[in-house]
């Protein structure tokens, strides 16, 4: 008889020590990672797309370009259009040339007009005249600049409208190149090359998965327990009875409880309203998205 209350006792220390094991932490919950979708920029053929599931990527990392061709073509009728439009502008100093030559001469007879004045060879006429003539020269060389000038500032402003739309071509062009812009790794390719694109198609999604945020969820009693930047340790199955310890700092606090998830656990088993908190992790290697792990808060 002592035999076997011996091993029911043995069996029912078994279980309890299981029973505690089980519910020593503090919350559950689960990994994700800061995930970004990139999307195209522009219309046309996916030429080239060099992105593969599970592929590190940098940022600015050119990974591909979609047709373009049109654009290209474009651009270089509108340079054209512009080259027509300023070769007509008027060369002012090739037109004023002349009267500017005529001027330079008339000066000159000015100055031996004034001589012979001042020697009694010449009259005081003949000196007015050439004064007059001058004056009517650079009066003419005046107008003749006002008119060139605004005829080639015409021709300037025609084209100011068409250098504004190669530059449009250009941001368009540079959006044709598909660029990486952050630093991770390739979650989900959603296109292919030689596909077609549009303004907004979803490409494929990344992120960095060298620090993963732990969504862990605990009850309004613990909320007194924690605070943001608080240390905290993440625990994650490591085989059978055997767990991996992971530093973590809590991040977020949500201020609004919500219906415990189904996949969740937590510490009382009688809390169905439960808060939702964030703890950066850094990565090892051996974290994944989706997998579950406990929380203890640190001492």
């Amino acid at each position: 008889m002592n035999k076997y209350i011996v091993f029911a006792f043995a069996i029912m220390v078994v279980l309890l020590a299981c029973k505690k094991t089980k519910k020593d932490f503090d919350a559950s919950g689960s990994f994700e990672a800061e995930e970004v979708i990139i999307s195209s920029e522009a219309n046309g053929t996916i030429r080239q797309f060099d992105v593969e599931e599970g592929q590190k990527l940098v940022a600015g990392q050119v990974i591909g370009y979609i047709d373009s061709t049109q654009l290209f073509l474009r651009k270089k009728q509108l340079e054209s259009q512009i080259q027509a439009l300023l070769g007509k502008k008027p060369d002012i100093s090739a037109q004023l040339a002349a009267l500017q030559e005529q001027l330079k001469a008339t000066q000159k007879e000015q100055k031996r007009i004034s001589d012979l004045v001042k020697a009694d060879a010449a009259t005081p006429k003949q000196l007015d005249d050439v004064n007059a003539q001058i004056g009517v020269l650079q009066k003419q060389i005046a107008a003749q600049q006002s008119s060139l000038g605004i005829s080639s500032s015409g021709f300037t402003k025609e084209a100011q409208p068409l250098k504004v739309q190669i530059e449009q071509i250009n941001d368009q062009l540079l959006k044709s190149k598909i660029i990486n812009p952050v630093d991770g790794t390739v979650i989900l390719k959603y296109a292919k090359a030689n596909e077609m694109a549009a303004q907004g198609k979803p490409l494929y999604k990344i992120a960095d998965l060298s620090t993963l945020i732990f969504r862990a969820y605990i009850s309004g009693d613990q909320l007194p327990q924690i605070a943001l930047n608080q240390n905290v340790n993440v625990l994650t199955d490591n085989g059978p009875d055997k767990y991996r310890e992971t530093d973590g700092t809590i991040t977020w606090i949500s201020d609004k409880a919500e219906f415990t998830p189904k996949t969740i656990q937590t510490k009382d088993e009688r809390a169905n309203m439960v808060y939702a908190i964030k703890i950066r992790v850094k990565n090892d290697g051996y974290l994944k998205i989706g997998m579950y792990g406990e929380l203890k808060f640190a001492q």
